[in-house]
C-alpha cells in the first residue's frame, strides 16, 4: 500500500490518494509512515518537474494534494510523534511576495522530518523576521521568494539580521522560483536550495555541524 500511495500521489490522482490515506489510517497504519510516503511522492514530482514532464500547474496541484493529506493525517499523530523535534526552523516568504506554494511544501517536509517550523506566512516584513529570530533563537532561517523583487527583500532581511547582531547565530537559506548562486551571493545568504527535499537535507546537515 505504501507504493500505491507514493505513485498515486506522484501521478496527481487526488481522490485515489486521499482514499488510500484514509484506508491506511483506518487500518491502523503509522501516520508518520504515511507522511514519509507523501515525502517520497513529492520527490518524484520534483524529478518530473526537473525533467520537464511536469510544469508549474502540476507543482501547484501536487502541493494542494499534499496539504489535503497532511490535514487528514496530522490529527492522528500521537503526542510522542509531535515531541520528536530536532531543531527550530524560522520560515517565511519575504516582503512584497505573496507566493506560498513552495514555502508550504518546504514547511511540510521540514515538519515531517522532525523540525519545529515557525512559519511566518507571506509578505513578511524585515522587522518581523528579526523580531521572531530574537524571540525563538532559531538556528536556521529560510527566506522564500518567487518574484525577482524578492531578491532585494532577502538582501535587506539578511542585512537587518546582521545589524541586530544575530547573523553569526543562525544559518540562512534562500529558495524560490528564480533563485540561483548569483542571487545567493547578492543576498549574502549561506546557501540556496532548489527544492524542498534539498532544503531539508541541508538543514539537517547544518544542525549536525
Amino acid at each position: 500500500m505504501a507504493a500505491d500511495l507514493v505513485m498515486t500521489m506522484a501521478d496527481l490522482k487526488e481522490e485515489e490518494a486521499l482514499q488510500i490515506t484514509r484506508d491506511r489510517l483506518d487500518r491502523g497504519d503509522d501516520p508518520m509512515k504515511i507522511l514519509e510516503d507523501s515525502r517520497k511522492a513529492m520527490e518524484i514530482v520534483g524529478k518530473r518537474f526537473a525533467e520537464c514532464e511536469y510544469f508549474i500547474p502540476d507543482l501547484i496541484y501536487s502541493g494542494e494534494i499534499l496539504k489535503e493529506i497532511s490535514e487528514i493525517v496530522k490529527p492522528r499523530l500521537t503526542g510522542e510523534s509531535e515531541q520528536k523535534r530536532i531543531g527550530k526552523f524560522l520560515l517565511g516568504t519575504v516582503a512584497g511576495d505573496i507566493h506560498d506554494i513552495g514555502k508550504d511544501i518546504v514547511a511540510f517536509m521540514l515538519d515531517i522530518n522532525g523540525f519545529e517550523v515557525i512559519d511566518l506566512g507571506i509578505d513578511v516584513p524585515v522587522k518581523t523576521f528579526v523580531d521572531k529570530l530574537k524571540e525563538t533563537e532559531a538556528p536556521i532561517v529560510g527566506l522564500s521568494g518567487f518574484l525577482t523583487l524578492a531578491f532585494d527583500a532577502m538582501k535587506e532581511t539578511i542585512e537587518a539580521i546582521e545589524a541586530a547582531g544575530l547573523r553569526d547565530k543562525a544559518k540562512i537559506m534562500i529558495g524560490g522560483g528564480q533563485i540561483d548562486e548569483d542571487v545567493r551571493k547578492y543576498t549574502k545568504a549561506d546557501a540556496f536550495r532548489p527544492d524542498a527535499v534539498a532544503a531539508v537535507d541541508l538543514a539537517r546537515e547544518w544542525l549536525k555541524s
